[in-house]
């Protein structure tokens, strides 16, 4: 599928919804990028030569990152200095007529621009904001600087990723921009739920970047206040859980979740260990837990000597959940992904062809869609400034004097 056949489709779940992007880089953009992709209009500011740092991140296809197809698609780009006085100005008047105000600043940031909440509610009364910070808006840490990295860490993720006993390491992605970003865009959701049934009134939206982490660590604390235990590392098992694990085939590693109790008879039953699936004290997780190392060692004995192709197939077969380590490469030939829209192609704006990640969550009835290429900087500048009153002579003025681009 490509996405000129998306834009046939059923009108997005968010039509009629103006979004006002301030933020750069990961956590705000995301936010941005998921309800653009459900008929949001996202009007995204960047500032003009440069624009946002993520056009220039990673991999450049034709001057601009692969990445920034996937982040901006379906946006508006204005090229509008924040900094100048008239820039922010203009702002005020976007921000006027809109539904969402997303910014991914350092904390005062905006007021220092005269832009507080409580200046722009004043103006737009029903408006919702998002501020995605290192640390909030509020607490002894809201000036200090924060990344998603950062993030991670203070939130308990960066302790438990790796082997025991080895240096910490991160996902490979920046998890905690993208858990931000997905908080922030369930906060809108609720607030704009909250505005249309009680009176009309907008509200902030606090989210920091390791409180988003946190949220999802799971017993984390419970435990530890409960027993005083601290988790720790534990490589790619899950710590509790048995058996659940990564194991070594003869060229390269399968996943294996064996840990359903009629499941790990089966799982057992097929790799001809029934004396564990049969055995009494193996009967429920907990009992497992207590042995794991040597039903861990029993499951590698036998896929060591096969191919990840051939356990996949016996285990399937036996109703047992097993996955292999995907790579690009892998999710780009894999029929599934094709079947559920998951990988799309995309015309850019420069004119040649990319394949994307589809829209995820699939909604059945007001589906999301690719109905606009990523922007280049500044693309909608003009049409934007005219859409909020502005004659042609004020924008050519405003860029003469370098507060548009």
């Amino acid at each position: 599928m490509d996405s000129s056949e998306s834009e046939t489709r059923t009108q997005g779940a968010l039509d009629g919804v103006r979004v006002i992007e301030m933020g750069q880089l990961i956590a705000g953009p995301f936010a941005g990028k998921t309800l653009a992709e459900f008929g949001a209009e996202v009007i995204k500011i960047e500032a003009p030569g440069s624009g946002d740092p993520l056009r220039n991140w990673r991999l450049i296809k034709d001057g601009t990152s692969a990445w920034w197809q996937v982040q901006s698609r379906n946006k508006r780009s204005i090229a509008l200095d924040l900094r100048s006085k008239e820039g922010q100005e203009i702002a005020r008047r976007l921000i006027a007529e809109a539904d969402v105000l997303i910014e991914n600043f350092r904390p005062g940031t905006l007021e220092g621009w005269g832009m507080s909440y409580e200046a722009l509610s004043e103006l737009n009364p029903s408006l919702i904001m998002l501020r995605i910070s290192g640390y909030g808006q509020t607490g002894p840490y809201r000036d200090l600087p924060g990344f998603g990295s950062i993030g991670e860490a203070m939130g308990g993720l960066r302790h438990l990723t790796g082997e025991p006993s080895r240096v910490p390491v991160r996902c490979g992605i920046s998890i905690g921009d993208t858990l931000a970003a997905l908080h922030g865009t369930i906060g809108i959701l609720m607030a704009l739920y909250h505005r249309q049934a009680h009176g009309g009134k907008g509200q902030v939206i606090d989210v920091a970047l390791h409180e988003a982490v946190f949220n999802v660590m799971e017993s984390l604390i419970p435990e530890y206040s409960a027993f005083g235990a601290v988790r720790e590392a534990a490589g790619s098992a899950l710590p509790g859980i048995a058996p659940s694990n990564a194991y070594r085939c003869s060229d390269g590693y399968v996943l294996v979740a064996g840990n359903g109790d009629s499941i790990f008879k089966r799982l057992m039953s097929v790799i001809d260990r029934d004396d564990l699936g049969n055995d009494p004290a193996l009967a429920d997780n907990a009992g497992r837990v207590k042995r794991v190392d040597e039903i861990d060692a029993a499951i590698e004995a036998w896929t060591h000597t096969r191919t990840v192709a051939e356990v996949m197939e016996v285990l399937n077969g036996a109703r047992v959940p097993v996955g292999k380590v995907y790579t690009a490469k892998d999710i780009a030939e894999d029929p599934h992904y094709r079947a559920r829209d998951m990988i799309l192609t995309q015309r850019t704006r420069d004119g040649f062809d990319i394949e994307v990640p589809g829209v995820v969550p699939k909604l059945l009835g007001t589906p999301g869609s690719l109905r606009t290429p990523a922007p280049r900087l500044g693309d909608d500048t003009d049409a934007v400034l005219r859409d909020v009153g502005l004659s042609e002579e004020q924008i050519q003025a405003l860029r003469e004097r370098k507060v548009i681009a």
